[in-house]
């Protein structure tokens, strides 16, 4: 879309200037609204992709940034472009050499490195997730030290702060302090000259700069000092009385050398911002894309819009599902009235839309629907509408309305004919035409003939073509044509309203009689205007009307079966996840009542072989005790004093009957048993099995080639291992160690607690587990044992 098209004849015909007021109220400051009077149609497909991509990355930042996150870095948070005016003609007076700017100036630019410095540091932030916004805040410059130097040195009211420097701010103290002596002096003055009649009124002021009292006029004589003029009416004299001369002259010079003072600071500031003033042109056309592109994000969630996309070259189509036009939308929002939506599709083989129906009835704002927003899409701009999609155009050709010119004796006919020849000069295969009432104003079998060749010169040559019109051969075209498709504006019979409802599919009836009958007309005339329709005229203009019946019956139909059918989804939708909760559910039972009847019979086996272990020991003991007391039966009797008084204590070694291992003494109870460890047994047995008391000395050596190291005390208390915390692979190696300390210690069973989490580290514990030599099974612990928190571990 070359930048002539801005002008005629689409662009004016279908306000897209209006359209850009609109999206003013979204731009707020100077330079955002600089930057919106840019904003115009493109040609270039990469141009125009690369806007629309940075409008809905734009949408996305500030939808983000209006729902409630929390606060860090890459949080979207909304960037403030609150400048008072344009800065770019102070920009461009910076780069004037020797030019210096005046304080508010200075101020105003002082303030435009604050926002860019904020907006970039924000954007930036966020970096990761709207890489495209980012690189537009990366274009402005990182000018935070200037902006630091200079923030707080100018007061908003364009005054110099009284810190802006060192002498500045001693040369107001002393100013300040001149002051009051002087106001001190006239104070004096006044007290004195209060009863004798000179002065005029009690009060001081200040004439030419300088402090003077009103002294009536004849009377001045009588003060020392020197007239600094006459009131207007000439009843009083100001005069600086003689003692506060030099007081006044040296408050001058302090204003002097402060204006001076303020003059330097002006001119170093304005040097230091003309160091950077390259920059800083950069940074305002970036800030200026930023607000604009945030302007367009607020514009389009205002509106419910959507980021339309251009269709690929070979496959070219105009696709709008519940469009709205902008500023009707506006307009009706204030009346508060609902917009009625439009939705359409056409493509290469079917590239004529021919719309038709009662006048008022919506085929106009239709058009200018279709027409604006493929303006905007080529402007980069997002458009109300659910979705939209659109050809490349080189340009959108529009005749709508009247262009009649007394001027230029252009009646409407002959305005609406040069308004065609023109487009029919310029249009081409890649243009959209649109043609409001094509035929109009002339005779109606003379101008459907000029319509229909119209139309077929445009879809000829390819041109996506979208028409309005009454006349009849233009309808029968659109029905007996290919690549033509009929529309037509719906109308409510029992009303006589329209209802504003584009149909596809067939055309509609005019309805000029039943829209005349509505607005008033007196019924006898509608009636003889019936009677003077031919038969063939009111046979077609009822057939029309019952057609449009019909479709607004199939139309109510396919609505209700539409609804009906995505009733029955949602329905079979929540029956599949009632049936999926029940059987998770039941799952759930089945599979908490097997772990419970697991756990029993995994207690109750493992108290019946403890059970049996211990009957086991105690019978294996007793039959050795009774063959060692048969045997002792049959040996002789030792001598008197050959057997050593046993000596039992805490870690003494001692034999015990039916055992060959020494075993160590843990505790000598008082009910004449002892407790042992007999290698890796712990038992408790009688005094009697004690058959003797290894002296120390007497403890057998060990062969030299025989090395012999004590296995792992695997104490009932230490049968497990806690993994909470650690990662997999340390853990595995943990558990491999625990493993083998356990095989060593003869345990048969010992638990392993992962705990819950993702499940990250139960897994690799049981690909572990299913591979370790030591282990004969595993499984989830029970319920009182930490469940899936937690696994057992039998050893083989």
């Amino acid at each position: 879309m070359q930048a002539e098209n801005a002008l005629e004849p689409g662009v004016n015909a279908l306000e897209f200037d209006a359209l850009r007021a609109l999206l003013g109220r979204y731009v707020r400051s100077p330079l955002g609204q600089a930057e919106l009077l840019g904003v115009r149609p493109l040609a270039n497909r990469a141009d125009i992709e690369s806007a629309l991509a940075d409008a809905a990355e734009a949408i996305d930042y500030l939808r983000a940034a209006s729902n409630p996150q929390p606060a860090g870095r890459g949080a979207a948070i909304r960037p403030r472009f609150d400048l008072a005016i344009d800065p770019a003609p102070l920009v461009g007076r910076l780069r004037i050499e020797g030019a210096t700017l005046e304080a508010a100036e200075i101020f105003e630019l002082a303030r435009l490195l604050d926002v860019a410095s904020e907006a970039r540091s924000v954007v930036l932030s966020a970096r990761e997730r709207y890489p495209r916004l980012a690189a537009h805040a990366s274009s402005i410059a990182d000018l935070r030290e200037l902006a630091r130097d200079l923030r707080g040195k100018i007061l908003p009211d364009g005054t110099l702060a009284d810190d802006a420097s060192v002498m500045l701010g001693r040369l107001r103290r002393d100013s300040e302090r001149q002051r009051r002596m002087i106001e001190e002096s006239l104070a004096r003055f006044l007290r004195t000259h209060h009863e004798d009649g000179t002065l005029q009124e009690d009060f001081v002021t200040i004439r030419n700069d300088r402090f003077v009292v009103p002294i009536v006029t004849g009377r001045e004589r009588r003060v020392d000092g020197v007239i600094h003029g006459s009131s207007g009416s000439g009843h009083t004299v100001f005069v600086e009385p003689l003692e506060t001369i030099e007081l006044n002259n040296e408050l001058v010079r302090l204003h002097e050398e402060e204006l001076r003072e303020v003059h330097r600071l002006l001119r170093e500031f304005t040097t230091r911002l003309r160091e950077h003033a390259v920059q800083i042109a950069a940074s305002v056309t970036a800030l200026s894309r930023l607000e604009l592109l945030f302007g367009k994000a607020e514009f389009a969630l205002d509106f419910r819009c959507t980021v339309p996309r251009l269709s690929p070259e070979r496959s070219r189509r105009i696709v709008l599902r519940d469009a709205r036009h902008p500023l009707l939308e506006d307009i009706l929002r204030g009346q508060r009235k609902p917009v009625v939506p439009v939705s359409l599709e056409l493509n290469d083989a079917q590239n004529t839309l021919l719309i038709s129906g009662p006048n008022t009835g919506g085929k106009t704002v239709a058009l200018k629907t279709i027409g604006l927003l493929a303006l905007m899409t080529h402007a980069g701009l997002p458009v109300p509408a659910e979705e939209a999609e659109f050809p490349l155009f080189d340009e959108v050709l529009a005749d709508i309305g009247d262009h009649q010119s007394l001027a230029e004796s252009l009646s409407s006919f002959s305005s609406h004919i040069v308004a065609v020849r023109s487009m029919l000069e310029r249009a081409t295969r890649d243009s959209l035409v649109l043609l409001d009432e094509l035929g109009r104003a002339t005779d109606p079998v003379e101008g459907g003939a000029l319509g229909v060749t119209v139309l077929e010169t445009f879809r000829a040559r390819g041109a996506f073509t979208l028409a309005s019109t009454h006349l009849m051969a233009m309808k029968v075209y659109g029905a007996s044509t290919s690549g033509v498709l009929n529309g037509s504006m719906g109308f409510d019979e029992a009303t006589l309203e329209p209802t504003y409802v584009l149909r596809l599919g067939a055309p509609g009836k005019s309805a000029g009689l039943d829209i005349a009958s509505r607005l008033g007309l007196d019924p006898a005339l509608i009636e003889t205007a019936r009677g003077r329709m031919a038969a063939s005229d009111r046979d077609v203009a009822q057939f029309l009307g019952e057609l449009n019946q019909r479709l607004e019956q199939l139309e109510t139909e396919r609505t209700e079966l539409a609804a009906r059918t995505q009733a029955l989804v949602v329905r079979e939708q929540g029956l599949e996840q009632t049936w999926e909760r029940k059987y998770s559910a039941k799952i759930r039972e089945v599979e908490d009542r097997a772990t419970e009847l697991s756990a029993q019979f995994e207690r109750r086996a493992q108290e019946t072989i403890e059970d049996l272990s211990q009957k086991a020991r105690a019978r294996i003991a007793k039959t050795r005790r009774e063959f060692q007391e048969q045997v002792t039966s049959l040996a002789p009797a030792p001598e008197r004093g050959t057997v050593a008084p046993l000596k039992l204590e805490v870690g003494a070694q001692v034999r015990l009957k039916g055992i060959r291992q020494p075993a160590t003494v843990r505790r000598v109870l008082e009910s004449g048993e002892v407790e042992v460890d007999a290698g890796y047994l712990k038992m408790r047995v009688p005094l009697t099995d004690v058959e003797e008391v290894i002296p120390k000395a007497q403890t057998p050596a060990r062969a030299p080639s025989i090395a012999f190291r004590q296995g792992p005390e695997f104490a009932v208390s230490v049968r497990e291992i806690n993994l909470i915390g650690r990662r997999a692979e340390e853990a595995c190696d943990s558990v491999d160690k625990f493993l083998d300390t356990a095989a060593l210690a003869q345990a048969e069973r010992v638990r392993i607690v992962h705990g819950h989490g993702m499940g990250i580290l139960r897994k690799a514990i049981a690909e572990l587990l299913a591979r370790n030599p030591h282990v004969a099974k595993f499984y989830a612990a029970r319920p009182e044992e930490g469940g899936t928190g937690a696994t057992i571990v039998e050893l083989k």
